[in-house]
């Protein structure tokens, strides 16, 4: 299994409901409160967002918040860094592309 079980700033956390959301259109599900890229993680989406200059893919880094490479698009607002945001029941995820979603 893939789904990491401790977050080093985050910690343990209860375990919430198995939730819907959507990543680029398709229904995924994990579960409510864990960190949006655990649940990405877990469904083996491991590239977040690609570079503005070369398009390169980038995905979790550090896992603390610091650094911008999992950075996606949630709910319409893009550079949202999903490692440390919390995962809600039908939340609209997207990959993001530079600064914002591909037109």
């Amino acid at each position: 299994m893939t789904r990491i079980k401790e977050h080093p700033i985050l910690g343990v956390y209860p375990k919430g409901e198995l939730v819907e959301f959507t990543f680029d259109g398709q229904t995924l599900r994990g579960f409510a409160g864990e960190p949006v890229a655990m649940a990405l993680r877990s469904a083996g989406v491991l590239i977040h967002r690609y570079t503005s200059k070369l398009r390169r893919p980038r995905g979790i880094f550090c896992a603390i918040g610091r650094c911008t490479d999992c950075v996606m698009v949630v709910d319409g607002r893009p550079n949202i860094r999903t490692c440390v945001t919390p995962l809600a029941a039908g939340m609209n995820v997207r990959t993001q592309y530079g600064v914002g979603e591909e037109k």
